[in-house]
């Protein structure tokens, strides 16, 4: 299968904290897109323009789908048709830590359910290992020490090549930095939600993670869809928000909330770039932000986001325009 030749010329690509990990800018999210409601053409084609447009990491979690698993096993047949030959190309992540399955060890941190997830996704994954194996969860039972330690062992084995964790606050995040290095454990990037409208981990999570030298890939930088043109005029019929799904609810998309986007979208028209584009440059700007991890439902959405990294510095000016757009509006 070829891919373009040019496709690592205008990608950029960040240390993940002290490792030698590099993570391009942009990540591709196979989770919605990647069930078995969704056309499996169009996933081949979104994977396919993502490397051909510098994305090498692909992410996906055991529970993705829906059903959990749909992903990984419909992500899991592409790559072995059409990126055998990459394989070394790619970053391929999962996680484990959200419900699964039935029974006491369908979900959270236990060594017995990271350990026997793992080996599910590798099976739908069609891989012999991942290059990041996430704790999708800190759970509130388990003993961290066995948390890290089932993913020492997942790295110990050849499974993953390094280990991340999901969700984590602060404190969590100092603990497992500390276990991990007593292990010399590459415990390397903390996936979190952040954005424009979820701002909430840069008071404590983002000065802690740059105290233990940890990396960030940003879930969610569009909120859910709300940080795009695609709610300006109502719910359209074909959106997820009108899907009723779990991802994004109608309710969620207040008019409040879409007063307040209009006012960045003006913003961003004035810097020639979409709302879209603006949000993924604006959680970018952080340098604890490595990478912002992406969701799409066709090739031209990845095309325009990554179209975001052609502006992504920030006047003062603007930075102080945004802050008080935030502060100045309700977005409850």
């Amino acid at each position: 299968m070829n891919f373009a030749e040019n496709r690592y010329e205008t990608m950029k690509y960040n240390r993940c904290g002290k490792s030698g990990l590099k993570l391009p800018a942009i990540a591709f999210g196979c989770w919605h897109n990647f069930g078995e409601m969704t056309d499996p053409q169009e996933s081949r084609r979104m994977l396919h323009r993502a490397l051909d447009l510098g994305i090498t990491h692909f992410d996906l979690a055991n529970n993705y789908g829906p059903p959990p698993g749909a992903a990984e096993t419909l992500t899991g047949k592409i790559l072995s048709e059409d990126f055998a030959a990459h394989r070394d190309e790619l970053i391929i992540s999962t996680k484990a830590g959200y419900l699964m399955g039935p029974g006491p060890y369908g979900e959270w941190g236990s060594r017995k359910n990271l350990l026997a997830s793992l080996d599910q996704s590798l099976k739908r994954l069609r891989l012999e290992y991942v290059d990041i194996f996430y704790s999708h969860r800190p759970d509130p039972e388990t003993p961290l020490e066995e948390t890290i330690g089932a993913l020492h062992t997942a790295v110990t084995r050849g499974k993953a090549l390094y280990a991340g964790i999901s969700n984590y606050g602060a404190a969590e995040s100092i603990h497992a930095a500390r276990l991990a290095s007593g292990l010399r454990l590459p415990l390397v990037i903390n996936q979190l939600s952040y954005s424009l409208l979820n701002r909430g981990i840069e008071q404590d999570v983002l000065p802690a993670l740059k105290e233990i030298g940890m990396g960030v890939i940003a879930f969610c930088p569009l909120g859910k869809g709300l940080l795009t043109s695609r709610y300006f005029n109502g719910i359209p019929a074909d959106s997820r928000a009108a899907a009723g799904g779990p991802f994004l609810k109608p309710a969620a998309v207040k008019p409040q909330i879409m007063a307040v986007v209009k006012r960045l979208n003006e913003i961003a028209g004035r810097r020639g770039q979409t709302m879209a584009q603006m949000a993924l440059a604006w959680v970018l700007r952080n340098d604890r932000v490595i990478s912002a991890l992406i969701g799409a439902s066709r090739t031209s959405q990845i095309e325009e986001n990554v179209a975001a990294l052609k502006n992504t510095s920030f006047t003062v000016e603007e930075i102080g325009e945004i802050d008080g757009v935030l502060q100045s509006s309700d977005q409850t």
